[in-house]
C-alpha cells in the first residue's frame, strides 16, 4: 500500500508488527587492550592517574570558557553502559523512552534525513532494554511526523504525541496530535491537541492532570502553557509564558508539594537556556538565565529529590550531556557527557532499579542512530 495513502491506525500496526528484529550490543566504548610488557608502566599511571586527573580538572577551571559548569568529583555521574539499538532507516533521530506495564518503550522519528517530508514515528519494546523490536510504526497522510513523545497517563493508558509538519500551501504549519494505547502496540487513530502553530513539545501529568508547553511555530516568539483532564481537550493556562529570545523546547518536572519546574531551550538574541519555577497553579513563574546554549531538553525528579537535566551542549564539542539543575540557583552543572557527537541529542530518561536510562540519538559514528545509556549517579 502506498505509504500516502490514508490508513487507519490499526492497519499501519499489523503492517508493521513483523519488523524485523535489530539487536546490536556494540558498546560505545572501545574493549580493553590485551596485557603487554608494558604493564608495570601501565600500573605506574593508573597510580598516578589521580593526581594527573585533579591537575586537568584545575587548569580546565582556570582556562574553560563560559557554559556549563563542571561537577566536582563526587558529583560526577559514571557511564555503566552504551549501546545502538536502532539505525534501520537512513536518519533515526528525536527521542523519547518510558517503562509500561514490565517493558520499555522507546519511541523516535525515522526519516530521509533530519528534515524530509517521511517523517514516520517508529515504536519500539523490549522486555531487557537489550533486544529491541517494532511494536508499531506510525505515518500520517497529512505530512511528517516530528519529535514524538511518550508518558504513561492514568487509567493505565500510553500517551504518545508529536506534530505534524503540513507542507505547502496549508496555512497551518504545525499541528500537535496525541494516541492512545493499552498495550504500545495497538494505538487509537489520531487526535489535534492545543492550537495549530503551537507545537506542543512535552507533557507531563501531575495527579489526573497533564501540563505541556507549546512554542510559536510561526515565529518562535512565545510559548504557552496548556492543561487537560483528559489528554485529548488541552485549555490554555498562560498565553505568552515567556516570549523573549525566540524559546521553543522544554522540559517540565513537579515536585512532591506541586511546584513546577521547566527547562526551556532558546535559539534567538540571548540564546542561553531558562529554568523557571512556579507553584500551582501555575500562574505565576520566576525564571532565571541559565547562562549556557542548550537543545532538546529533559528533566528527571529523582527518588532523593534532585533535578537532572539531559540536554545538547553546544561549548567546545557538540554533545549530548547529563547536568545538574539547581532551579532556585539558576545553573547548569554538568556531570557526563555521553558518547556523542555532530546531530545528537532528544533524550528521554528512567530512574530504574537505581540506575538512570536514557535514550538519545546521534550521528558521531557516522550514521545518525537511537542508544541506549545506563548511568550510575552519585549518591546525595
Amino acid at each position: 500500500m502506498d505509504r500516502r495513502t490514508p490508513r487507519t491506525a490499526s492497519q499501519r500496526n499489523e503492517a508493521h508488527r513483523t519488523a524485523p528484529i535489530f539487536h546490536s550490543g556494540r558498546p560505545c566504548r572501545a574493549a580493553t587492550g590485551r596485557f603487554s610488557s608494558w604493564a608495570r608502566w601501565a600500573s605506574l599511571a593508573c597510580w598516578l592517574r589521580p593526581v594527573f586527573t585533579w591537575i586537568g580538572a584545575a587548569a580546565w577551571a582556570i582556562s574553560s570558557p563560559a557554559g556549563a559548569s563542571q561537577s566536582s568529583t563526587q558529583e560526577t555521574a559514571e557511564l555503566v553502559e552504551c549501546r545502538k539499538i536502532w539505525d534501520a532507516a537512513p536518519h533515526n533521530a528525536f527521542t523519547d523512552l518510558t517503562r509500561f506495564r514490565g517493558e520499555w518503550f522507546c519511541v523516535f522519528r525515522e526519516g530521509q534525513g533530519h528534515v524530509s517530508p517521511d517523517g514516520a514515528v517508529q515504536v519500539l519494546v523490549s522486555k531487557n532494554g537489550d533486544r529491541w523490536v517494532s511494536a508499531a510504526r506510525i505515518t500520517s497522510a497529512r505530512g511528517d511526523l516530528r519529535d514524538p513523545k511518550i508518558v504513561v497517563a492514568p487509567g493505565g493508558r500510553l500517551w504518545l504525541s508529536a506534530a505534524i509538519a503540513l507542507p505547502k500551501p496549508s496555512p497551518v504549519s504545525h499541528q500537535t496530535v496525541a494516541w492512545f494505547s493499552k498495550d504500545g502496540r495497538t494505538w487509537s487513530e489520531p487526535v489535534d491537541v492545543g492550537d495549530p502553530n503551537v507545537w506542543m513539545w512535552r507533557v507531563a501529568w501531575k495527579g489526573k492532570q497533564a501540563f505541556g508547553i507549546g512554542y510559536d511555530t510561526v515565529g518562535e516568539n512565545f510559548v504557552r502553557l496548556y492543561r487537560s483532564a483528559d489528554g485529548r481537550t488541552f485549555e490554555t493556562v498562560i498565553p505568552r509564558l515567556f516570549d523573549v529570545g525566540h524559546p521553543n523546547e522544554t522540559g517540565i518536572v513537579f515536585r512532591p508539594d506541586g511546584t513546577a519546574i521547566c527547562i526551556l531551550r532558546r535559539d534567538g538574541e540571548p540564546g542561553s537556556g531558562q529554568v523557571g519555577v512556579a507553584p500551582p497553579p501555575y500562574t505565576r513563574w520566576t525564571w532565571k538565565d541559565l547562562g549556557v546554549r542548550i537543545g532538546g531538553p529533559q528533566l528527571i525528579r529523582l527518588p532523593d529529590g534532585r533535578e537532572l537535566a539531559a540536554v545538547r551542549l553546544y561549548d567546545k564539542k557538540v554533545r549530548t550531556a547529563l547536568a545538574w539543575v539547581d532551579a532556585e540557583a539558576g545553573t547548569l552543572t554538568e556531570c557526563l557527557s555521553l558518547p556523542s557527537g555532530g546531530d545528537t541529542s532528544y533524550p528521554g530518561l528512567v530512574w530504574h532499579r537505581g540506575l538512570l536510562w536514557v535514550s538519545y540519538y546521534s550521528s558521531h559514528e557516522g550514521k545518525t542512530s537511537i542508544y541506549l545509556a545506563k548511568v550510575r549517579l552519585p549518591r546525595h
